[in-house]
């Protein structure tokens, strides 16, 4: 069986699916992977749930002082902020949100667009009671955060978006096939970057069967290794809660079905008006494509660049805590 083992790993880094060092990462063992263990990690920090705009969302909260709520993205959940919070719980009544069909929170059968979704954060903030709040958001999150504050900018005081613009009509343009040499290994400034997976998941059904009990790890680390300066900062445990989140043909139809919004998200964008909060955008690859957008969208942003790969709250927590108390002080 051992040697079985071997074999199968050996045939994989052949293939290309799993980079010598990630297989090198074992999951930890025997870890408590429920969010209210992984919250416990986090002094002060607490895991809840509320019903907001009809379904259950599930958030984790800890510190005192103006609200600031932090939105994720694809592949992860609240746990990619983990880093962070702690620091930004020092000025700030920190939450972290698992977005409608991401792990704690419910997974519907519909309501993926990005409105809707935003509209179950300003449901969530309102229960909140804080007011305005400085709203955080991260490749999905982002398109999230865009959403809430164009829709409800009477609640957004701030926005930050992290790596990732909003769906607009130039997203439709994006080409199927990548320029003859420029899919490397790595995703680098993201000049070429090739982004195959957006149409991926675009099929209905075939994802949940290809990487249900477990194979959406797979995925995840060629993202993990892909999207990434330096894939070491996302750890095994990192690994093994996000794995975990998505394990499920539940989880994975949810995670696509913010993809299949896309064409929607296009639609609705045409009618938001131009976003008059001050308003910040840190791109690592994704530096020149928010640039592009948010000129036209925002009348008071400025652009920072992250010297990362795509997933900036991980590799470089500090410099994005910098970054947010500086803006949002």
């Amino acid at each position: 069986m051992k040697t079985l083992r071997s074999m199968v790993a050996r045939m994989a880094l052949l293939a290309g699916l799993i980079s010598p060092s990630l297989h090198a990462q074992a999951a930890p063992a025997a870890v408590d992977l429920s969010d209210a263990a992984l919250a416990g990690r986090l002094e002060g920090f607490s895991s809840e749930t509320v019903e907001a705009n009809g379904i259950r969302l599930h958030y984790v909260v800890g510190g005192k002082g103006p609200l600031v709520v932090l939105l994720p993205g694809w592949p992860e959940t609240w746990w990619e902020w983990h880093r962070i919070m702690p620091q930004l719980a020092r000025t700030h009544r920190v939450v972290a949100v698992d977005l409608r069909g991401m792990g704690g929170s419910q997974k519907p059968a519909d309501g993926y667009d990005k409105k809707t979704m935003a509209a179950d954060i300003a449901a969530l903030i309102r229960h909140l009671g804080g007011g305005k709040a400085d709203v955080v958001g991260h490749d999905i999150g982002s398109m999230v955060a865009y959403s809430l504050a164009a829709t409800s900018p009477d609640l957004v005081r701030r926005l930050v978006l992290v790596d990732v613009a909003p769906p607009d009509k130039s997203l439709a343009t994006w080409p199927m096939l990548p320029g003859v040499g420029t899919f490397g290994d790595k995703v680098g400034d993201g000049s070429h970057a090739y982004v195959w997976w957006f149409a991926f998941h675009q099929v209905k059904g075939l994802p949940e069967q290809l990487m249900a009990d477990g194979r959406i790890r797979m995925e995840q680390d060629w993202f993990f290794h892909y999207l990434t300066r330096d894939e070491t900062t996302i750890d095994a445990l990192d690994r093994a809660v996000y794995q975990a989140a998505y394990t499920s043909p539940e989880a994975i139809r949810a995670g696509d079905a913010w993809y299949q919004a896309f064409p929607q998200d296009i639609a609705d964008d045409e009618s938001y008006p131009t976003l008059k909060m001050p308003v910040l955008a840190v791109g690592g690859p994704g530096y020149a494509w928010l640039q592009g957008v948010l000129s036209s969208k925002a009348s008071d942003f400025r652009m920072v660049r992250a010297e990362t790969g795509h997933f900036i709250p991980e590799e470089d927590p500090a410099f994005l805590t910098a970054q947010l108390q500086a803006f949002l002080k």
